[in-house]
């Protein structure tokens, strides 16, 4: 599929993996670009091409409210996290914190569900997953869970989408803004949880923004996992 004069719709749109990717649509002739979070002002990009949307992928009625007024569309991407991600040991975390990290499944769930109704028939969908979910490692349990359950979901709902294609982009340690870390802690950080890793760095929203283009244009995969992530897996 190529991108000029499709009309797509990107959720998480306002930071990290989810701006860069609609920066390669815009400069690759997409007609309309959707941005939607829950607080789209934070994106600067001023271009006619670029609408901004608010939403939340937990809320089904705005869900509901939001595609009804997009309408017919070609690209579904979703890289929101739905909310909160817990970190850390199993037996000590907080529980809640554990169920709330499936929270990314709830809402990959809801935008799938509500918007493939608009979806063009020759369309495709680009969910984004996460290294851990199949090589987890010491304190990413919640996050290999919630991981795990999105990249199941996909494959057992690639018959039901068909000809829309479905696919998973899977990155490794990636620097984006969502790190609460600054200074030498956040270099710290990404030299340590990246040092077993093949290529010792870590990745950028722009590379997983390529991968994520790559999904969309390439019509001869569904169902497939793209792995982003410096050689996680075979760390």
């Amino acid at each position: 599929m190529k991108l000029k004069n499709k009309k797509i719709i990107v959720f998480g749109g306002t930071s990290g993996i989810g701006l860069e990717t609609i920066k390669l649509l815009l400069n690759n002739g997409a007609s309309k670009v959707y941005a939607i979070s829950r607080n789209p002002k934070k994106v600067k990009i001023k271009k006619k091409q670029l609408i901004l949307e608010k939403a939340d992928v937990l809320d089904e009625a705005s869900l509901k409210a939001l595609f009804k007024r997009v309408g017919k569309y070609d690209v579904l991407v979703s890289t929101a996290t739905g909310g909160e991600r817990a970190i850390g040991p199993f037996l000590t975390m907080n529980m809640k914190g554990y169920r709330n990290s499936f929270d990314k499944l709830w809402g990959y769930a809801n935008v799938v569900r509500y918007g493939v109704k608009y979806l063009s028939k020759s369309g495709n969908i680009v969910l984004v997953s996460g290294s851990p979910a199949r090589k987890p490692k010491p304190g990413f349990v919640a996050i290999s869970s919630a991981g795990g359950a999105v990249e199941a979901f996909a494959r057992a709902i690639t018959h039901e989408l068909a000809p829309i294609r479905i696919n998973l982009i899977s990155p490794g340690v990636i620097d984006t803004p969502m790190s609460p870390l600054k200074g030498k802690a956040r270099i710290n950080f990404y030299k340590n949880s990246t040092k077993d890793n093949i290529i010792k760095r870590a990745g950028t929203a722009n590379e997983v923004a390529k991968a994520i283009i790559f999904a969309i244009e390439n019509e001869f995969i569904t169902g497939t996992t793209i792995d982003i992530d410096g050689g996680w897996i075979l760390s």
